[in-house]
């Protein structure tokens, strides 16, 4: 058990300090997904601490998505489900098919020495690239190519595929203990290459939304950076303002 120290800045109220010393925690791997935190009694004794400090504390991760509190069993790691989010993008109209998640095809996978603009964003040019494509009712409905730092996910390109399933993010986190906390995306608007056009089964010349995103683990390091290429006929977006 690692001992609590509080006394990072004592300006701060305790709940807030507790909080951040649960998160460094956290980022530091403490705690697998299948391993419960200590209970909030605990907590407060460890601490010294009231238990509704601990609560608070505790409650700001649930809010923020890090943790999430099972009824009757304690409080857990939440398994990220960024992957997810990238189909908000993209209109899925067959309702018919009973499907929350395109299905997945792995294309290939591949150490190699990363592009420039790529080896600036995750701090290296030793990195793994997965080339995938997602399929809805039996549709092409995605294009992705994804790279990840080989020193993070050393041997991640001779995993069986069917161990991987259709969203990457839990087996970062299960296999290598690389929990994606945040993302973030940017949308941009181009025309398809040969490549992308015979993977989505469109012209070469056609309008595809592009989404480039970047994914960080809990201290703000980068650990992948992927492009995900849609037909721009199936592209939505909404915000809500105020």
């Amino acid at each position: 058990m690692v001992e609590m120290n509080l006394q990072a800045d004592a300006r701060l109220p305790a709940y807030l300090r507790l909080r951040d010393e649960l998160a460094a925690r956290i980022a530091a791997g403490e705690w697998r997904t299948d391993e419960a935190l200590p209970s909030d009694n605990r907590l407060a004794r460890d601490g010294d601490l009231s238990v509704g400090t601990v609560r608070k504390a505790v409650q700001m991760l649930v809010d923020e998505g890090l943790l999430e509190r099972r009824q009757g069993s304690g409080t857990y790691l939440r398994k990220p489900a960024f992957n997810a989010t990238l189909f908000r993008f993209f209109q899925m109209r067959d309702s018919g098919s009973g499907q929350s998640i395109p299905s997945s095809r792995l294309l290939s996978r591949e150490l190699m020495t990363a592009p420039a603009a790529i080896a600036d964003v995750l701090g290296t040019d030793e990195v793994i690239r997965i080339e995938r494509l997602r399929d809805f009712a039996d549709r092409p409905f995605l294009s992705e190519d994804i790279y990840i730092p080989v020193r993070l996910f050393p041997g991640f390109e001779t995993i069986p595929e069917s161990e991987i399933g259709p969203l990457l993010y839990p087996v970062y986190l299960d296999r290598f203990e690389v929990f994606v906390a945040s993302a973030e995306d940017e949308v941009s608007f181009a025309t398809a290459d040969e490549t992308t056009a015979s993977r989505l089964g469109i012209a070469t010349g056609d309008a595809i939304a592009v989404i480039e995103r970047t994914a960080y683990s809990l201290n703000g390091t980068p650990v992948e950076w992927r492009v995900a290429r849609g037909p721009a006929d199936r592209f939505r977006y909404r915000s809500r303002i105020g």
